[in-house]
């Protein structure tokens, strides 16, 4: 079974044939919503809205370590996280699909590890490839079979939140080698490693990140659900390609 994790914008899969939720608590406290599980294409799934149903949970609030802890118990093989972001390289423009290689983390204050307190021993985990290569070529792979054109790698840069970047913040995420920016890329992706599952992200570009392309004197936000919108119904035809090879 494989598990979808819904960012800004994806609060449901329209595509999802709900069967039943689920209501859990995990040593970490309550994950951002019940677990909605369901079929796409024949195929079992179970859902998780990140920020919530109602989307009122903001990315330095999200309880990382409840939503992974709460998706490994229930055997998932993998996870796939949706999320939106800012586009910094040239060609991640505003409605394009990119799946993620790579990624900098710039976040702070975040509960990062399952590995903390009660004694616990220092628990390191190889974090060189960030995102599960066998998981990121089946994404590309349902994306080509479906006609959907995707960036098939790209440097995520995971900001604080809960404001966008300023133009020279951007800057320095450019210099430092990041394609997109988004603010919920990590800890989730190292608490999946941590978990012992494959984990990778689809990332939507909503708009250009600060001082990019039409954002250049300012992100105008009433514009990004016209672009999210119809981006994240060619992400669920993606999703539903991707099941039906599962």
């Amino acid at each position: 079974m494989l598990a979808i994790i819904g960012g800004s914008g994806l609060t449901q899969l329209s595509n999802l044939d709900v069967t039943r939720r689920l209501a859990v608590r995990t040593p970490y406290g309550e994950p951002s919503g019940a677990l909605t599980f369901g079929r796409i294409a024949g195929a079992d799934v179970v859902f998780l809205a990140r920020h919530g149903y109602g989307h009122t949970i903001p990315p330095h609030e999200v309880n990382y370590r409840a939503n992974i802890w709460a998706l490994r118990e229930q055997k998932v093989e993998g996870v796939v996280s949706v999320a939106s972001v800012g586009g910094i390289r040239a060609d991640m423009q505003p409605g394009a699909i990119a799946v993620p290689h790579q990624i900098i983390d710039y976040t702070w204050g975040r509960k990062n590890t399952f590995y903390e307190g009660g004694g616990q021993p220092v628990t390191h985990i190889d974090f060189t490839e960030p995102y599960s290569a066998a998981l990121r070529r089946r994404i590309v792979h349902a994306a080509r079979a479906c006609g959907e054109a995707v960036a098939e790698d790209a440097v995520y840069a995971a900001s604080q939140g809960p404001r966008l970047e300023t133009a020279a913040e951007v800057d320095r995420l450019e210099r430092d080698g990041a394609d997109v920016v988004g603010m919920t890329g990590m800890p989730e992706a190292a608490l999946a490693r941590e978990a012992g599952l494959d984990y990778a992200t689809i990332a939507v570009v909503a708009n250009f990140a600060a001082g990019r392309g039409a954002s250049l004197h300012g992100i105008r936000l009433e514009d990004i659900e016209q672009v999210l919108q119809p981006a994240l119904a060619r992400v669920r035809t993606i999703i539903e390609q991707l099941v039906s090879r599962i």
